[in-house]
């Protein structure tokens, strides 16, 4: 599989740092039927009362009427995700290569699966998303 570089927009959602805040904010979409393929919650480093969720993709009338309805909205984070066949040293290569242009994460969150990884990574600009992108193909396209 050929690495594919998409410009995503992650949903995103500022809560409490609760028990069941994650299953409360999923459960309607999940009855409207959105196919998710990105969920993070995660909370904030040095406030351990507040936490986010983030999740991709949000489309479709009746998924997006529900992501609003538990007070989701697109994110303004630039953000890719890049998926293809995981090797040995993949991370490493993608990391370097937009170290070396400069490029500063917002964020990265990758997981491989099987064969495949898969990765999310946001930047702070959108100027600094083209760059990335070239360069996660880049990149990518020495390792095989």
């Amino acid at each position: 599989m050929p690495v594919t570089v998409k410009n995503i927009s992650l949903w995103r959602k500022e809560v409490e740092n609760k028990t069941g805040v994650l299953a409360q904010t999923l459960e309607p979409l999940a009855k409207a039927g959105a196919d998710l393929h990105v969920v993070m919650g995660f909370r904030y480093s040095g406030d351990e009362t507040k936490a986010a969720v983030e999740l991709y993709p949000i489309s479709g009338k009746k998924s997006i009427a529900a992501a609003e309805q538990v007070g989701l909205s697109a994110s303004a984070i630039p953000t890719l995700l890049v998926e293809g066949d995981n090797k040995p040293g993949l991370g490493c290569a993608i990391a370097q290569a937009i170290a070396d242009a400069g490029v500063n994460l917002s964020f990265l969150v990758a997981q491989v699966i099987g064969r495949k990884y898969s990765a999310v990574i946001g930047f702070t600009n959108d100027e600094d998303v083209k760059k990335a992108t070239t360069l996660i193909k880049k990149a990518t396209s020495k390792r095989k």
